[in-house]
């Protein structure tokens, strides 16, 4: 039976990694040198050229990580790795929370040391040939350092809380673990903003002026009370431009990245600053927030059912069973569902950012977010035309050109400009 389980295993990691170069073959299908008709205006014929070899370094590069990824995950498995490792955690303790540490600690590090060349790589060649990188090789380690810590700390945290519950609680433990990590994910969703970012990125309020006026403006005629607006320091790392909502009621906050101010008008700014502002009106947040919770009661209810039995942790090679091999097991077992259900997540996703899109058209301006969404879409380098197939897997955002369509009808709708500022 554990090799039965171990084969499925193995199934399951093939099969992932086959559909994951179908669905690049088929978005490939997609790319093309020469300008589209439905891209002109958008794209100029060399700076679209430059977006799809951009793509087309990135894809070969994504498929030679997933590669070795796929091969040291087989190794791992066919050889014994696992089962290795865990006998040399048992030589060190036998308490089931410090092997379960050291067996996760040991693999997180390695795995991070293993793809860290790859990431010295992407960050140092790729994104600097095509104008992105701006990260400096001691912010790359600091970076580095800053993650190991924190990893140690909330993951190993977690980590301990999870198997002291499933040891001490019994048929009690997914529900009092599911009330744990949902107390945590809201916790996270509230302070993420002023508590770990700020070990990365400077963050600091928007000045007052012409921005922060109009911003203010429109926040007051949509009834939003909106006391932190702050710009992050994103031109650390990378010239790409991004802006995000974060937080929930006293502690909401919107973060525009230097970037973006740098590239865009106040009119656009302001569009883009509707469009999250309609995520908090139209509940998206709380909607994440909650599904997110449903999936991980989920996935603890079927990992309850399963945990305890020694046949995941023998399927990778151990003798005897353990919580932390057979968390292992599972995860790999689990993939698929959870796969089935992010397609959902991301289906639901691509909805919540039309009817963000909507809100910014009706409430402000969709031609000034339409103006900023290409200008983001062509400073990014984006692809445009994506597969339907690759968008049903990988977006949570419907592609831009749908997007534009949709900001049009809304123009066409209203009458154009919704408010002067």
């Amino acid at each position: 039976m554990a090799h039965t389980i171990l084969t499925v295993i193995i199934i399951i990691l093939a099969v992932d990694y086959i559909a994951e170069r179908i669905l690049d073959y088929l978005n490939s299908t997609y790319w093309s040198d020469t300008l589209p008709d439905e891209l002109k205006g958008i794209y100029d014929a060399e700076k679209y050229k430059k977006s799809q070899a951009y793509l087309r370094v990135r894809q070969r590069f994504s498929i030679l990580t997933d590669s070795i990824s796929l091969l040291v995950m087989l190794l791992m498995l066919l050889l014994g790795g696992f089962a290795w490792l865990d006998q040399v955690v048992r030589g060190w303790t036998a308490h089931p929370i410090l092997m379960a540490l050291c067996f996760f600690g040991i693999l997180g590090l390695a795995a991070d040391l293993l793809s860290t060349p790859f990431s010295v790589y992407s960050t140092f060649v790729i994104e600097e040939r095509f104008g992105f990188n701006k990260t400096t090789p001691r912010t790359f380690i600091l970076d580095k350092l800053k993650g190991w810590l924190l990893g140690a700390i909330l993951g190993g945290g977690i980590l301990s809380l999870v198997v002291w519950l499933y040891l001490s609680t019994g048929n009690l433990f997914w529900i009092l673990t599911w009330a744990a990590i949902s107390l945590f994910s809201v916790f996270m969703t509230m302070f993420y903003s002023s508590l770990i970012v700020p070990l990365f990125n400077k963050q600091t309020p928007l000045a007052e002026g012409g921005l922060r006026d109009a911003i203010e403006q429109f926040a007051a005629k949509v009834r939003f009370r909106l006391d932190n607006i702050f710009v992050i320091d994103g031109s650390k790392r990378s010239g790409k431009a991004n802006a995000y909502f974060s937080g929930l009621g006293a502690k909401k906050r919107i973060v525009l990245y230097d970037t973006l101010i740098t590239d865009h008008t106040v009119d656009e700014l302001v569009a883009v600053l509707a469009h999250e502002v309609g995520h908090y009106k139209k509940k998206h947040t709380r909607t994440g927030i909650f599904l997110s919770v449903i999936q991980t009661g989920l996935m603890l209810f079927v990992m309850s059912l399963f945990i305890g039995n020694p046949l995941l942790s023998q399927a990778l090679g151990a003798d005897q069973g353990s919580f932390h091999m057979g968390i292992l097991a599972f995860g790999i077992l689990y993939s698929p569902i959870s796969m089935i259900l992010g397609l959902g997540i991301n289906y639901l996703s691509r909805k919540h950012e039309y009817e963000a899109d909507r809100f910014a058209g009706v409430h402000f301006d969709a031609r000034s977010l339409q103006e900023a969404l290409k200008k983001l879409s062509v400073n990014n380098l984006s692809n445009l035309r994506p597969h339907p197939a690759y968008v049903f897997v990988y977006y949570s955002h419907p592609p831009v050109l749908k997007r534009l369509q949709a900001l049009e009808g809304i123009k066409s709708a209203v009458g154009g400009r919704q408010s002067t500022i």
